[in-house]
């Protein structure tokens, strides 16, 4: 009896704390017996997790880190790699299985409404606890949650997840219908559904000779079916399949590299607008800025003594060495962005000058130089009629010798140029999204208005591009139709309209499997699991199987000591190694 009245008095301290944990315990908490107390959404959170219950919030229970100070006597003397440790964090860490027990058995207690001795009863988000996977098992989490019948506590399940070291096996140790008599044995049920999930890299990080060449951008795709028939089952062509697109600007395989080269300088441009200071990058061009623009002046002088009335459009070889200069920096370029034909001088001054400039300087002799020429009528050149810049506008007052004076001085010259930039780079992503037929002007105006501000502008057109290298990527690698671009096209611009630029974001799409199946039927999958589940609604019970190339925990180091380095690099040719993940639960009524 007095054993009874400690267990209930000792869970409903651990209850009342949880209780007051909402508001709280985004942080970990420390709990008493060096227990540390969270609050996080599973799914997100911690993924592994979701193979359990459905996204929903959770406590999370792990070993309490202490953060003790470090005693420095002469401050003077700390170094950066001093303080790093100081502030250095061990992550996570799991606690003993009969710990993670015990803790569970008091999160039972308190649900359960026999319990009646000033037990609470409390509805309470699902409880996990990190274990340290010291026991025979592998138990890595064990975890709680209850079952609730309208206002009242029915039932809890109890889940426990083991892991294992990876091992490199053609063949699974188990097989499906193995799994399928556990899961029936343990829920004495007569018939059980199973379904299937896999997850596929199609773009990424790529071995070259043993070497992984990390790349920021992926595309994954996960596969979701029923009625899985084996282990490691090739998922069906009837599977439901989502890409998962992540693209970063400037990866060097992409053909908008060159591309991103011209938006890197604008945002230069307008770093130093904002600031009043310019990191001007290395030249591309060995002749000066000045040099070149003096040579596009000239070619345009040349231009007119042919058409004298006319405004001079570019010929056909300053035409080709424009076109051979801004492809040169990729030589993908060509194949998927047509070099748009009708650059007018801005375009052309921006293209020289974004290579070769590398001071202030350099920007107000380029200017006074173009400014001159036009003041003076030695060049009538052409010039888009929708540009918004002011250089545009003075060649377009120069045609009536009606210039108004412009003051080179401050960062006068720094905006001009920016403008020009931006002028031209939305001009190349509209010749690709409307000639490609991806949208409509009309969709694009929240991107192309010049009523914001230009560090707004910028802004928005780093998110075009964004867009841009996300289509592009899936185009060229992947060889989409047109219809799946146009439909991940729309929900690019429709994102970007109202979210912030974010290049870790994971754009979704929806495809049928055989548009991509010569990408993943021969290929090693990045996870595979299966589940077996029986029962409906909330008592539903599942057995989980999974296979990952990942460790499957963040909280363990798993010991390697025995497995041979070579194997764990899943290049060509080689046998994947995978760490292997098993989910059960029970299912306890409380009457």
């Amino acid at each position: 009896m007095k054993m009874e009245t400690t267990i209930i008095a000792d869970a409903n301290k651990f209850i009342n704390f949880l209780l007051n944990c909402p508001n709280e315990c985004k942080s970990p908490v420390e709990y008493e017996g060096a227990i540390q107390i969270h609050k996080v959404k599973t799914g997100v959170d911690i993924p592994l997790l979701n193979i359990c219950s459905d996204n929903q919030p959770a406590f999370i229970c792990e070993k309490y880190i202490p953060k003790f100070p470090i005693e420095v006597e002469n401050e003077d003397s700390l170094t950066n790699e001093t303080a790093d440790l100081m502030q250095e964090d061990p992550g996570p860490l799991g606690v003993s299985v009969m710990k993670a027990r015990q803790l569970l058995s008091w999160y039972a207690v308190c649900q359960n409404p026999s319990m009646s001795k000033g037990a609470r009863t409390a509805a309470l988000s699902p409880l996990w606890v990190r274990c340290d996977m010291a026991d025979s098992e592998g138990t890595a989490w064990l975890g709680a949650e209850t079952i609730h019948t309208g206002d009242k506590s029915a039932a809890i399940k109890l889940h426990t997840v083991n892991c294992k070291a990876p091992t490199v096996a053609k063949v699974p140790s188990i097989t499906l219908e193995e799994l399928k008599q556990m899961h029936k044995r343990r829920h004495h049920s007569s018939s059980v559904v199973t379904r299937g999930s896999a997850l596929y890299n199609l773009f990424g990080s790529t071995v070259v000779e043993n070497t992984v060449i990390e790349s920021q951008s992926s595309v994954t795709v996960d596969f979701r079916w029923n009625n899985v028939e084996s282990l490691l089952q090739t998922p069906p062509l009837s599977s439901t399949a989502t890409l998962n697109i992540k693209v970063a600007n400037g990866d060097m395989r992409s053909p908008m590299y060159s591309l991103f080269k011209e938006l890197e300088f604008i945002q230069i441009l307008a770093e130093g607008l904002r600031t009043g200071e310019t990191e001007w990058l290395e030249p591309l061009e060995t002749r000066s800025a000045v040099e070149l623009t003096k040579e596009l002046i000239q070619d345009l002088q040349n231009k007119m003594m042919v058409e004298p009335h006319q405004p001079a459009k570019e010929s056909e070889a300053q035409k080709g060495a424009t076109e051979s200069s801004s492809l040169a920096e990729s030589s993908m370029y060509n194949t998927m962005l047509t070099e748009r034909g009708d650059l007018d001088f801005t375009e052309q001054l921006w293209l020289r000058m974004r290579k070769s400039v590398t001071s202030h300087q350099d920007i107000v002799d380029c200017l006074k130089i173009v400014i001159k020429a036009l003041k003076y009528g030695d060049i009538k050149p052409w010039v888009h009629r929708d540009s918004s810049s002011s250089l545009s506008k003075l060649i377009l007052q120069s045609y009536h010798q009606q210039m108004e004076p412009v003051s080179l001085t401050g960062l006068t010259p720094v905006h001009m140029l920016l403008e020009i930039g931006l002028d031209k780079m939305k001009k190349d992503y509209i010749n690709y999204l409307i000639g490609q037929e991806l949208t409509t002007l009309n969709h694009l105006s929240y991107y192309l208005s010049t009523e914001a501000d230009l560090q707004e502008q910028v802004v928005r057109a780093k998110k075009l591009h964004h867009l841009l290298e996300i289509v592009v990527t899936c185009s060229t690698f992947l060889s989409l139709a047109y219809e799946q671009l146009f439909l991940l096209t729309q929900s690019c611009l429709q994102y970007y309209r109202t979210c912030s630029y974010d290049e870790d974001h994971e754009f979704q799409l929806q495809i049928r499997p055989a548009v991509i199946s010569s990408f993943y039927q021969k290929e090693h999958p990045i996870t595979w699991s299966v589940e077996i589940s029986s029962g409906q609604g909330k008592r539903e019970v599942r057995t989980s199987w999974q296979l990952s190339d990942k460790p499957p925990v963040d909280h363990v180091t798993f010991d390697m000591a025995d497995f041979p380095l070579e194997t764990t690099l899943n290049g060509e040719g080689e046998e994947p190694a995978y760490f292997t993940t098993s989910v059960s639960c029970s299912l306890v009524n409380f009457s």
